[in-house]
């Protein structure tokens, strides 16, 4: 028996947005969020060329190549960006968030890589465990004791990022993990876990088996909430499979 990954995935404008900035991709070995930001046709450019870039990475990937796609992808965002600022000024300052997760083709390992406020989570055996650490403002301030989580939730400045893909040279963060069987792994903006508490979305991913379903309570729960902002989901399971 080989893991495999199986995913799905859904994006929406929200009830106060008028468009939807978001990018998704949910393959069979890559997943990715992209929020983009930087005003309204910069934004979606943003994202969108993000997720181009790392969309041929939806392949068989040796383990050992992982991170180095995952880094290539990256540098070609960060080119891509670049470039489309040059032929527009008007393009000054837009960027993206990118978080995505690339499983390898052998089944035994997965590599991460993150940039920004979208977040993966990892559900395990019952418990939900964030595994990317946020490049924002607030995050420095809880991880200087300034501020606590709850407090960064509703700080007025929640939504300044420390780092996107702009165009210049970033410095995202990558990881390596094995995956089990029955780990189930959630990729989002913020327009979901801004709105939606740890423990509510631990208890939608519990109790919706199906993808497909799962990913549509989860951007319900934040229109619920208010949609303050686009919401993406990616939901993706790891499957004991021949």
């Amino acid at each position: 028996m080989t893991l495999k990954l199986r995913s799905a995935g859904t994006s929406d404008r929200g009830l106060i947005r008028s468009g939807n900035q978001d990018a998704l991709h949910a393959g069979s070995w890559l997943v990715a969020v992209a929020d983009g930001m930087g005003g309204m046709a910069a934004g979606d450019l943003a994202s969108a060329i993000a997720i181009e870039a790392v969309a041929p990475l939806d392949v068989a990937t040796p383990e050992d190549a992982l991170v180095a796609a995952l880094q290539s992808g990256i540098q070609l965002a960060t080119n891509r960006i670049r470039q489309a600022v040059a032929e527009d000024p008007q393009r000054q300052g837009m960027g993206t968030t990118l978080t995505a997760l690339l499983f390898a083709r052998t089944g035994s390992c997965l590599a991460l890589a993150h940039v920004g406020d979208s977040r993966a989570y990892l559900f395990r055996e019952g418990v939900l465990k964030q595994i990317t650490r946020d490049d924002t403002f607030v995050q420095m301030l809880v991880d200087q004791g300034l501020i606590t989580p709850d407090q960064a939730g509703s700080h007025p400045r929640r939504a300044v990022v420390t780092q996107a893909l702009q165009g210049d040279e970033v410095s995202p963060t990558y990881a390596t993990m094995v995956p089990r069987a029955g780990d189930r792994w959630l990729l989002c903006s913020d327009g979901l876990s801004n709105v939606v508490r740890a423990e509510t979305l631990s208890e939608v991913l519990a109790g919706h088996p199906d993808r497909e379903a799962c990913t549509r309570a989860l951007i319900d729960l934040a229109l619920r909430a208010g949609g303050p902002d686009n919401i993406t989901v990616v939901v993706a399971d790891v499957a004991d499979e021949p």
